[in-house]
């Protein structure tokens, strides 16, 4: 079972914290992350994309000239894709780029990017990660003071829009709800800053999905 240690906003020692072996402790299924990365990107798309085909393109009705006797290729419509302002051969129009993924891939997929996570030291649990006010140089200075990265992900145990917004203006420091995980994030982010209530709540949910 991995052990991280816990520090408060001042970034002193304030303990120790038992993690779940099932969660963040679980052998790391690259193949399950890659297919969870995949999804997730996929379905970020929203495929609305489209381009005019010769019989959306306006115009190009009469015939650009006869059809023998000019010495000219024989055209039908000024909207023929090979005309400049024609219609679009081929291309792209409005589709779906869902993937799915079923319930037990997710699982393994969220353990793997934890586990991940705890084993390459990357887990920094904050005892009272709270905002008293809407103040970013406090959340500055606690990251500064427990070593954190440039890019850090913050994981809440509830919506707090003090300490949503006292984060917001900090470059590379994104803030997530404990219920709210997704394996992009957790491998998009070199540490994972974790407030201790948030902890219990990540074990209780994602344990029993």
């Amino acid at each position: 079972m991995p052990n991280v240690k816990v520090f408060d906003m001042n970034g002193k020692a304030a303990g120790e914290i038992a993690l779940s072996e099932e969660l963040f402790g679980a052998e790391i299924n690259t193949a399950v992350l890659h297919a969870a990365v995949r999804a997730y990107l996929m379905n970020q798309r929203q495929g609305t994309q489209s381009t005019l085909t010769r019989s959306e393109v306006r115009g190009g009705g009469k015939k650009p000239w006869r059809q023998k006797g000019t010495g000219r290729a024989r055209q039908g419509s000024i909207r023929s894709p090979q005309w400049t302002h024609g219609g679009i051969a081929l291309g792209p129009k409005p589709r779906k780029y869902k993937v799915a993924l079923n319930k037990k891939v997710k699982r393994i997929a969220l353990a793997s990017a934890l586990s991940a996570k705890a084993s390459e030291n990357e887990i920094i649990v904050i005892d009272g990660l709270k905002a008293t006010e809407y103040k970013t140089k406090t959340m500055v200075n606690m990251l500064k003071a427990v070593g954190a990265a440039k890019k850090a992900l913050v994981v809440l145990p509830e919506m707090d829009n003090m300490a949503i917004k006292s984060f917001a203006n900090i470059p590379g420091v994104k803030t997530t709800q404990a219920n709210n995980l997704n394996v992009y994030d957790l491998l998009n982010y070199t540490q994972l800053i974790i407030a201790k209530p948030a902890v219990e709540i990540i074990e209780e949910v994602y344990k029993s999905c």
